[in-house]
């Protein structure tokens, strides 16, 4: 059975940090690209972030130089540092694992909203 479980979303003030985790089991995690997205209420669900099973990374305009995406291949695991949030920050946000034959699968989200 495949599980994303992602976890480390709250409620924080603008300019503040959140990590964000999420672990996989049930894949081969590092055969699998993995991606952040996000959706606030009422827009449609964006790609945020994106690192490649060679650790290569690629992130949406609107979070470039404030959100790191890493993984560890060892813990199965793909983390989302978040700084200097913003409110148009606020938003559920999943993680998605791709594997190179088409195969995906979703978490079912975390939610962070960022204060002014």
């Amino acid at each position: 059975q495949v599980q994303l479980v992602e976890s480390g979303g709250g409620l924080v003030q603008a300019g503040g940090s959140l990590r964000l985790s999420c672990v996989a089991s049930g894949i081969i995690f590092r055969a699998n690209a993995m991606d952040w997205y996000r959706q606030a209420p009422g827009k449609q669900r964006d790609l945020v972030a994106t690192v490649t099973t060679g650790g290569s990374t690629n992130y949406a305009d609107s979070v470039k130089g404030r959100f790191t995406i890493s993984r560890d291949n060892a813990k199965n695991t793909v983390y989302l540092q978040m700084n200097s949030l913003k409110p148009e920050d606020t938003a559920v946000y999943y993680c998605h694992s791709r594997y190179p034959t088409g195969i995906d699968y979703w978490g079912r989200g975390t939610q962070v909203t960022v204060s002014s």
